[in-house]
């Protein structure tokens, strides 16, 4: 069970980097990691296919950014934002192959009461998830936009970027 009190945001990186665009939400925390410095700190974890490993690192959060390709049925590389209400309903869908574990933990976490009442699904449409170390055209194109819109709603939480 979580450690008690919630405390700071926590931005997590999900996907598979060797299925082509499913790699997107670790290419994007890689960047964040790389090449930003925030004020206050903000906590980065590859989360890669971890799915019930990641459940005290969500229960503990107080705020949860998870960056991830997001297949909802738009155009390749269009931009999705998912709010917490929209979690369950839309990975129910099966929307990539870790989400199975995704869900599992987010249910889990409120079924437990601890699920963070902050937490967002930020990402692109995926173009092709295949076997593949490169993102497809359009999501190579989006992840600086997706990046900054991380930025920018990590500010909204009150965390300042600067270059790192």
């Amino acid at each position: 069970m979580s450690s008690g009190q919630p405390t700071g945001t926590v931005v997590i990186g999900l996907g598979n980097p060797l299925m082509g665009d499913d790699g997107l939400g670790l290419a994007a925390l890689a960047l964040l990691r790389n090449h930003w410095i925030f004020d206050p700190p903000v906590v980065l974890v590859d989360g890669g296919t971890w799915g019930l490993n990641l459940l005290p690192t969500i229960e503990d959060a107080g705020r949860v950014l998870l960056l991830d390709a997001i297949n909802v049925g738009a155009a390749p590389g269009a931009p999705v934002l998912l709010q917490r209400a929209d979690l369950p309903r839309v990975l129910a869908t099966k929307l990539s192959p870790h989400q199975i574990d995704l869900r599992e933990v987010l249910a889990l976490a409120e079924w437990r009461g601890t699920l963070p009442e902050t937490i967002l699904a930020m990402g692109l449409q995926p173009a092709s998830v295949e076997m593949r170390t490169t993102l497809s055209a359009p999501l190579a194109a989006g992840l600086p936009g997706m990046v900054d819109r991380a930025l920018a709603q990590l500010a909204t939480w009150g965390h300042q970027a600067r270059p790192a």
